[in-house]
């Protein structure tokens, strides 16, 4: 490191007098490291502060001298000594580093679930802390008492200070579990006229068997019982009815829509986001009537931590409404879609057995009549009310 700051030059001396110059600087006390002579010429390295002086005695014995500099610090720093960005640069490198040790670079949110780390967020810009505020302004646990009464399921919270970030540690409130009524008495009834293929009871008295058909409302299991002795005792009716049903779904869709088509023009906008500043780095306003917007937001990383500063690039597709005649077949295609997703939401609990769909259109419209031959459980629970 030494070296590095004082700067190391290597000569090499040849003349008729090569031991009088060598002599006369070993004479002046002047450092020298990795000396020798080879073939008439004298090699050392020198400090770069006392390259003058070896000079000087090499005029006075008619030496030859040369010399090189290796590449220390210190050498180029002189070196590039008039490139004043670069020491403009430095100043901003020294400046900023300075800043951002007492300042709020990061905050860092933890131990939440339910509470979003917007709603803490947005409370602590509320009491004055935010990227960018000082450490030395930040009343700890007025901030913290804050946090607690004023954000709601939150039952403590806690702050300190690790490096450039804010740490933000918060224990949410355990909320009562629901307290379920699962034994109300209760029958299990038809939701579907069906014809009955499988039985299961858990708790009640089962009033079909199967290959009967049953209309909607008629009741499968009954949670009132009796014994021999006419003692009546109400259960909640549990258990599985299996039934064969027909269902059915409509699903319309018009040849004629209008829809929104990309016009092909497009706007790239960016703002340069300084902590919580957004400062825009364009001029006027998009006036796109219908547009999608697409945002990227680009931070600055310095030896690998993520500072306070991003570039964000919000880039705009405008649209038009148009018209579009569709065919009969694009139309049907897109009803299937919402067959299929009606299909994947309604009926994934049962069985299709079969599936009639019947095309119809009429007046611009095109619909699809799907129906439905299911197997699945027909029970629903329905009340029993006592006085």
């Amino acid at each position: 490191m030494k070296n590095q700051l004082r700067g190391s030059i290597k000569i090499n001396a040849k003349g008729r007098d090569l031991y009088g110059f060598i002599n006369a600087v070993h004479a002046s006390r002047i450092s020298c490291f990795s000396q020798y002579v080879k073939g008439g010429s004298f090699c050392a390295e020198i400090y770069r502060s006392d390259l003058g002086r070896v000079t000087d005695i090499a005029d006075e014995h008619g030496i030859e001298l040369t010399h090189f500099e290796y590449g220390t610090l210190s050498a180029e720093v002189i070196r590039r000594r008039r490139r004043f960005g670069i020491a403009l640069g430095l100043v901003l490198v020294i400046a900023a580093s300075l800043y951002f040790s007492g300042v709020v670079v990061t905050i860092d949110i933890q131990g939440n679930e339910s509470v979003a780390d917007e709603v803490i967020l947005a409370a602590l810009d509320g009491m004055g802390v935010r990227r960018g505020t000082p450490f030395r302004r930040i009343d700890y646990v007025t901030c913290e008492n804050q946090l607690q009464l004023g954000v709601e399921g939150l039952s403590w919270a806690g702050m300190h200070r690790t490096g450039h970030r804010l740490v933000v540690e918060v224990t949410e409130v355990v909320e009562k579990p629901e307290m379920r009524r699962t034994r109300i008495p209760c029958n299990l009834v038809a939701a579907h006229e069906a014809e009955i293929v499988g039985t299961t009871v858990v708790d009640g008295q089962l009033m079909h068997k199967v290959g009967d058909y049953v209309r909607a409302g008629d009741m499968l299991i009954s949670g009132v019982t009796g014994d021999d002795t006419g003692h009546t005792t109400l259960h909640r009716a549990m258990g599985t009815v299996t039934g064969i049903y027909s269902e059915e779904a409509a699903f319309t869709g018009e040849l004629i829509q209008e829809r929104l088509v990309p016009t092909g023009r497009t706007d790239t906008r960016r703002r340069l986001r300084l902590f919580s500043l957004d400062i825009p780095l364009y001029l006027g306003r998009n006036g796109y009537e219908l547009r999608d917007e697409e945002s990227t937001e680009k931070p600055l990383v310095v030896f690998g931590k993520t500072l306070p500063i991003s570039v964000t690039r919000q880039r705009y597709t405008e649209y038009a409404r148009e018209e579009t005649e569709l065919t009969p077949e694009e139309l049907t295609d897109e009803l299937m879609e919402k067959v299929y997703i009606y299909e994947k939401n309604f009926l994934s609990d049962c069985e299709i057995l079969e599936r009639d769909i019947m095309q119809t259109e009429k007046d611009g419209t095109l619909t699809l009549t799907v129906a439905y031959r299911l197997k699945g459980d027909i029970c629903s629970p329905r009340e029993i009310l006592i006085k």
